[in-house]
């Protein structure tokens, strides 16, 4: 079942006193989403990955289009009470402790008010903030507010978790100690829909991103379907190549690299890949392995970009 579905979503904003401007931040979006994945929104600073989440929890309202969350139309209470969510600059009032502000937040979703204190001490040490739960927030460093901020969006037990930039400010221990937690939340069921910059932590925890660019959607895909370079492969031998079999292939109208025992290939056809392993394995040069060669997500990404952008 879908956790989440978009049909051509959209929003124009309108600027200016005078003359009035058109600004598209989102134009016909249309993703889904199943229950209990990691999709990861990418994108450059104001692509829209904001304003998507905010029209999905009715923060702000789409110009058209349709989506639906946990089944439920946009704007439905049944749908918020199921939705937990981090957004990306949070504040919370430094006069409270940690875990009085968990049980703020736990009193706004209408939570059991004799269960409120365990829960709050329960989550905050989820989120590695056991030993902070009585210091003012006013203290808590950034990467402590991020902890903090995920707590409360885990306050409502939420179906659906919406994480804008979650990592944000956090040293790379606690960036591990998240992901576990994601990982954890998700293999409980929780589906997770992820905004991130960081596109090294969006390619370690995602099953599935789409990227957004000038508010269309531009790619989706698994990482793997993003990363891997199809025709392009490393070929380990188990000696290294003679000159004479060097210039044999090379003959061919394959693009080849040679570098001791590795060689790089990128072919035309899949159907290519047999007549140079034919032709090493005539030559008695066996193959102790062969992969297809990846790409960073970051590195697709900007290559992506650079590519919109030329247009």
């Amino acid at each position: 079942m879908e956790a989440l579905q978009t049909v051509d979503l959209t929003k124009h904003y309108r600027s200016g006193l005078f003359k009035r401007k058109n600004i598209i931040a989102l134009e016909k979006v249309s993703l889904s989403i199943e229950q209990g994945e990691i999709f990861g929104l990418l994108g450059p600073n104001g692509a829209g990955k904001t304003t998507f989440v905010k029209l999905l929890l009715s923060i702000t309202h789409p110009t058209s289009g349709t989506a639906t969350v946990l089944g439920h139309p946009l704007g439905q209470r049944a749908l918020k009470e199921q939705c937990g969510y981090l957004p990306e600059s949070h504040r919370y009032p430094g006069f409270l402790t940690a875990v009085d502000t968990m049980i703020f937040f736990g009193r706004l979703n209408g939570l059991e008010e004799k269960k409120l204190k365990d829960k709050a001490h329960f989550l905050l040490e989820m989120v590695g903030l056991k030993g902070w739960s009585k210091v003012k927030t006013k203290k808590f460093s950034k990467g402590m507010l991020q902890r903090l901020g995920l707590a409360q969006a885990l306050v409502n037990n939420p179906k659906l978790l919406f994480l804008d930039e979650p990592t944000d400010g956090v040293d790379p221990i606690g960036r591990k100690e998240i992901r576990d937690l994601l990982i954890r939340l998700k293999g409980e069921g929780t589906t997770i829909f992820l905004n991130s910059h960081l596109l090294s932590e969006i390619e370690m925890i995602c099953d599935r991103v789409a990227i957004l660019n000038k508010g269309k959607v531009v790619r989706t895909g698994t990482i793997s379907e993003l990363t891997t370079q199809k025709l392009t492969y490393i070929i380990q031998l188990s000696a290294p190549v003679s000159d004479d079999l060097r210039v044999r292939l090379n003959q061919s109208n394959f693009s080849l690299d040679f570098k001791d025992t590795s060689l790089f290939v990128t072919l035309r056809d899949k159907s290519e890949l047999n007549s140079i392993i034919d032709t090493l394995r005539a030559s008695g040069i066996g193959i102790e392995s062969m992969t297809q060669q990846k790409t960073s997500l970051e590195n697709y990404f900007i290559q992506l970009m650079k590519g919109e952008n030329e247009r």
